[in-house]
């Protein structure tokens, strides 16, 4: 890719790194580099014309938006609690899960007033509830979401599920399915102008290897 510019990719570590190394071996990009090295947070293909930085899932809409990167893989439970001002032209169809209401068996919303909520994703299940036309008390919690309504802090979670392995290990049932979850491929809205021929090709290839 001689001549052409470098496109800078926001890329979330954790679980959805392997599934990225996976899916652009696909389409014939080789960055298995970036999983031997958990230190290292910038990595350059210059073959490829891509440089990656490796950042928190929750970071990297972030670095897209404000341009410290041109495009990014984010989780689209990211794009709907944050309402970033991006392009989302690709699902990767990876990552997949889904964003549910988990509650103690037995749980019953009848006959209450409203509900109180924890969640680690308070603008997900705001929006949620409020579409529902039902009153919903959102707790905004950090982590150990499962615990919150076995000790009676809430009367249901909304949570990331991909396998409901947690959910069942704390005696809890799903509910209701608020969204199903992938990976997004995210641009920069000056990178798209400035880098179009580049980042569409790159669109091209990762459509294709899907």
């Amino acid at each position: 890719m001689e001549g052409e510019r470098v496109i800078t990719i926001a890329t979330p570590r954790g679980r959805l790194l392997e599934e990225t190394v996976e899916l652009f071996k696909k389409a014939s990009i080789d960055i298995t580099e970036i999983v031997g090295d958990s230190r290292k947070l910038i990595f350059e293909f210059k073959e490829a014309g891509i440089k990656l930085l490796i950042v928190r899932p929750s970071d990297a809409a972030s670095y897209v938006e404000y341009g410290a990167a041109d495009c990014g893989i984010v989780g689209k439970d990211t794009l709907m609690e944050q309402n970033c001002n991006l392009y989302e032209p690709l699902d990767l169809r990876i990552g997949k899960c889904k964003m549910v209401v988990a509650a103690p068996k037995g749980f019953k919303k009848q006959g209450k007033a409203s509900l109180r909520i924890a969640s680690k994703y308070p603008k997900i299940a705001s929006d949620f509830y409020n579409k529902k036309g039902i009153t919903a008390e959102i707790i905004k919690l950090y982590g150990s979401v499962e615990l919150a309504p076995i000790i009676g802090l809430c009367d249901a979670i909304v949570d990331l599920t991909a396998t409901g392995e947690t959910l069942r290990k704390n005696e809890l049932v799903i509910v209701e399915v608020v969204a199903e979850i992938s990976a997004k491929f995210v641009v920069n809205k000056v990178s798209m102008r400035i880098k179009s021929k580049e980042i569409k090709q790159l669109l091209a290839r990762l459509e294709e290897a899907r």
